[in-house]
């Protein structure tokens, strides 16, 4: 018999004992938890049955404290808190979600979109309510067959196929001597990293980089200038 059916019986026998043969008990119980606390070994063996009836005296028993000798006090208010967060956990945790669509669904959406390409979930989520089955539209567009398109080409294939006509301009500023800040606009080609014009000013407008745009880009170079013209 575990010890804690052994304390629960014993609860149930000491309501048909005389005071003075509780007492006497007390004291019997009392005197053998001190000679074992010094011979019992440093660490004890609870179960936890024997932790859930600490933890149900530390609930209802204010002095319960004052009387714990086999182990810390601190112990079982960690048992307390253990307990009460594994509780909440197992309630808390995820629930089953939405039961899963049947194979003969999913095949026939997937049927429906390979034979109609211009078809999208919306179109084929009102063809299976003509039919009678009932889904939702998130679902149709999750078991949609995902269309492998052709492969873009990447950012630097880009610029090795239009390199030749291309160029960027930029400005960037330039500290003086006498702590002035002058602003450089240049035109850079990307064919040859060449540099088409530049210009210095202290003083950048729109009218003065309009100038400078059709300065780099004279109209009698009409067909040696760029198509594309990045800036930031």
């Amino acid at each position: 018999m575990t010890p804690f059916f052994i304390a629960l019986l014993a609860l149930v026998t000491s309501t048909f004992r005389t005071r003075a043969a509780q007492q006497a008990e007390i004291v019997a119980l009392r005197h053998q938890i001190a000679v074992l606390q010094q011979s019992a070994p440093r660490r004890l063996r609870l179960g936890p049955s024997d932790r859930l009836l600490w933890i149900w005296l530390s609930r209802f028993w204010p002095a319960w404290r004052h009387w714990l000798r086999i182990l810390k006090p601190d112990t079982v208010v960690r048992w307390h808190r253990t307990a009460f967060a594994r509780y909440w956990t197992r309630k808390s945790r995820r629930r089953p979600g939405r039961p899963s669509l049947a194979a003969a669904i999913r095949d026939l959406i997937q049927q429906m979109s390979q034979a109609n390409f211009l078809w999208g979930a919306p179109r084929i989520h009102g063809e299976l309510l003509k039919l009678g089955i009932q889904v939702a539209p998130p679902t149709v567009g999750k078991y949609l067959r995902q269309r492998r398109n052709p492969p873009s080409q990447t950012w630097r294939t880009f610029l090795t196929n239009h390199r030749k006509q291309m160029a960027s301009m930029d400005f960037f500023t330039v500290p003086t001597a006498t702590f002035r800040v002058l602003f450089v606009f240049i035109v850079l080609s990307h064919d040859r990293r060449r540099v088409m014009h530049f210009n210095v000013t202290d003083h950048p407008s729109e009218e003065w980089t309009a100038l400078q745009i059709r300065e780099a880009f004279p109209w009698w170079r009409t067909g040696d200038l760029p198509r594309h013209l990045a800036r930031d």
